[in-house]
């Protein structure tokens, strides 16, 4: 059957690595970025709670074309969501580290579900080099990092060695610098 009819019969053919029965979506090549989408998503990093109308002022654009380029940021997947960023330690998290491991070969994606349920996992990355995975955790202390290395994650069948690295500080590269932080209020407003 030729691949237009199998697409109308609803049985196109499925991609290398889609699961089987999932939907063939074929990919979309993102859009390409200009400047001032560069310079609102700058913005945004800084400060997520940013009103539209200042963004507007910001970048030189109308509320209306900045409202829509944020849309079609997030629609496009470019914007993943707003979040707050934390300072750990004041958060009760003062413990801090980059854990790296050594898997078992093919086990990416069952490590990956197992680490996303530790406490305190904020970032987990697929890694080349000498490691396999890159693992940074916030815990409250150093008794609490050490059961979680020694006890959870050494636990992991698929794990076959880690090491720690500790966090004595670290700097947010996008932290607009001191002075008062952001009022309340929504994370983008319409003004």
């Amino acid at each position: 059957m030729p691949d237009e009819q199998m697409a109308a019969a609803g049985s196109a053919p499925v991609p290398p690595g889609t699961a089987p029965g999932a939907p063939a979506v074929p990919p979309v090549a993102p859009r390409p970025l200009d400047p001032i989408d560069r310079s609102i998503m700058r913005l945004l990093q800084a400060d997520g709670r940013a009103s539209i109308r200042s963004v507007a002022e910001q970048v030189h654009v109308s509320r209306a074309n900045a409202y829509a380029r944020i849309n079609r940021l997030i629609d496009d997947g470019v914007i993943r969501g707003f979040t707050a960023r934390v300072n750990h330690e004041r958060a009760g998290q003062g413990a801090s580290a980059y854990i790296t491991l050594k898997i078992v070969q093919n086990s990416w994606r069952t490590v990956r579900e197992q680490l996303r349920e530790l406490p305190g996992a904020a970032h987990i990355a697929l890694v080349s080099g000498d490691f396999d995975v890159l693992l940074l955790v916030h815990t409250p202390d150093n008794r609490t990092l050490r059961e979680l290395v020694l006890t959870r994650l050494q636990a992991i069948p698929e794990v076959l060695s880690t090491r720690t690295l500790l966090v004595f500080e670290e700097t947010d590269l996008l932290d607009p610098g001191p002075g008062p932080g952001p009022g309340p209020g929504p994370a983008i407003t319409a003004d």
